[in-house]
């Protein structure tokens, strides 16, 4: 890593933000937001578990989807990974993983309904595409070593299997653990479309001022996600998944009449739905109804969506340099390393949507709400790598303590890793950034959502598409600066 080149960077992005926030809207917009986090506090140390029958089949529900949803991704980017080198594939994965989960739900309830495959798909899809992609990227770094090891002869099959996929597995293995976290959070927000997960009884709990059932269904979800490595282990997946299909056998009812009619006419463009062929009329009336919605809608929530995402890029940044420390043994002993963890798993776990739902009922719509919520879940993500990280460098005999240790020693150390998790993250937060316009920010999400709503399936497509191309420019770009500071391809997330 050229240090004096990361520095500049970073410098860039600081730069880049700061004068972003002068154009952020940024107000609070609600009368008393200090008695409404009065309630909210309250709820959250009075939680109430007397619906813990309502509260179980909830959790239940989030972990089936996340686990079979996570499992049909990583089986669909497993095999696209082995064919990651055709230029039509990575196109496709890229597609695919640019859309989030939420705009996948949205767009799959108009054709197959409120039942488990939409959920299902909703995650596998995205998380396909994401899946390829790292596995790929884990095959191309493995030790060719073992390569040499085969006698002559041997097909690529058997050099597959027998040298390269051993020496990547546990790789492999770790990072679709961490991606069934990160399922669970995606599971969990797919409520608030309707699906019978956490978040459809969070919103429920949030809209009837029932706090303290939202803090008892959060707690729970906390525990879920603490206590991972310890009930998601491999041998027991196999009984975990055929107890999610056993939940979701019987409840799957698809119309073949919606499927056709979304396919032949609810995504065709308004003006060639009743048109015969593509004259110049019609294409001129494409054009016109496209243009129209680009400028009108697409440019300025594109707009609203860079800032928001350049603020908080950089948020998540600051936030990370200051809580990483708390899971580090270089810094705190193990008790205070237990109450680190602790916070950083309440921060990690509670997914950016509803993060930024809170906050929404605190200072009302605006741009505020979703920085925050985007800046506090993936800095804790962040810092929670970037803590192990730190755990595994040598300790020099010399090393100062204090501020000292933290300034000279450990960060210019970490700096490199740091930055490699903060660009690779930067396509999830663009991702975040758009859906949380469903919550009423004008980014891309604001006018995918309003489109849906209105049943013009035509403009939410065309607006996801542009989502889907302003995702894979920053995937594109974040690649380029990862590569020239020579950071890391694919950080451990172990």
């Amino acid at each position: 890593m050229n240090r004096a080149s990361s520095v500049k960077t970073s410098l860039l992005f600081v730069a880049t933000a700061l004068a972003c926030i002068v154009f952020a809207d940024l107000e609070i917009n609600t009368q008393h937001p200090w008695r409404e986090l009065g309630r909210m506090a309250l709820g959250a140390v009075t939680p109430n578990f007397l619906d813990f029958g309502v509260l179980v089949e909830s959790l239940l529900q989030t972990v089936a989807f996340a686990l079979v949803g996570v499992s049909l991704g990583g089986l669909l980017g497993f095999g696209l990974a082995l064919l990651y080198h055709l230029a039509l594939v990575r196109v496709f994965c890229a597609a695919v993983r640019s859309v989030h989960e939420l705009f996948w739900a949205l767009l799959l309830l108009q054709f197959l309904g409120l039942n488990p495959i939409t959920g299902l798909l909703a995650i596998a899809l995205p998380y396909g595409g994401i899946f390829a992609k790292v596995y790929s990227e884990i095959l191309e770094e493995a030790d060719p070593a073992p390569l040499g090891a085969l006698p002559g002869g041997s097909g690529h099959v058997s050099a597959f299997f027998f040298a390269r996929l051993p020496d990547v597995w546990a790789h492999i293995i770790s990072y679709t653990s961490y991606r069934l976290e990160c399922g669970l959070r995606s599971s969990a927000v797919l409520g608030f479309v309707g699906l019978p997960t956490l978040g459809f009884h969070l919103e429920s709990y949030f809209r009837q001022g029932q706090y303290s059932q939202v803090s008892a269904l959060l707690i729970l979800f906390y525990i879920l996600i603490a206590t991972l490595r310890w009930w998601a282990r491999p041998r027991l997946l196999p009984f975990y998944l055929l107890g999610a299909l056993a939940l979701f056998w019987g409840s799957v009812d698809i119309s073949m009449e919606n499927v056709v009619r979304f396919f032949s006419e609810d995504i065709v463009p308004a003006p060639l739905r009743n048109a015969e062929g593509l004259g110049a009329e019609n294409l001129a009336a494409l054009g016109g109804w496209s243009w129209s919605l680009l400028m009108g809608q697409a440019l300025p929530a594109v707009v609203a969506t860079l800032l928001l995402t350049q603020i908080a890029l950089v948020g998540t940044g600051m936030i990370t340099l200051v809580v990483f420390p708390l899971v580090s043994r270089k810094f705190f002993s193990r008790p205070a390393r237990a109450v680190g963890h602790g916070i950083l798993v309440v921060m990690r776990s509670t997914p950016e949507y509803i993060l930024a739902y809170i906050f929404l009922q605190i200072w009302g719509p605006s741009m505020l709400p979703a920085i925050v919520a985007l800046a506090i879940h993936n800095g804790a993500i962040i810092g929670h790598l970037t803590g192990r990280h730190a755990d595994q460098l040598p300790s020099r005999p010399d090393a100062p303590r204090g501020l000292n240790l933290y300034g000279y020693d450990i960060l210019p150390r970490v700096y490199g890793q740091f930055m490699a998790f903060l660009f690779y993250r930067w396509e999830v937060i663009m991702r975040e950034t758009a859906i949380l316009g469903m919550l009423g920010i004008h980014t891309l999400g604001f006018y995918v959502d309003s489109a849906i709503q209105d049943i013009r399936l035509d403009r939410a497509l065309l607006l996801i598409f542009v989502t889907a191309l302003l995702n894979v420019g920053v995937d594109a770009l974040s690649r380029t600066i990862r590569a020239r500071l020579r950071l890391s391809r694919t950080p451990d997330v172990t």
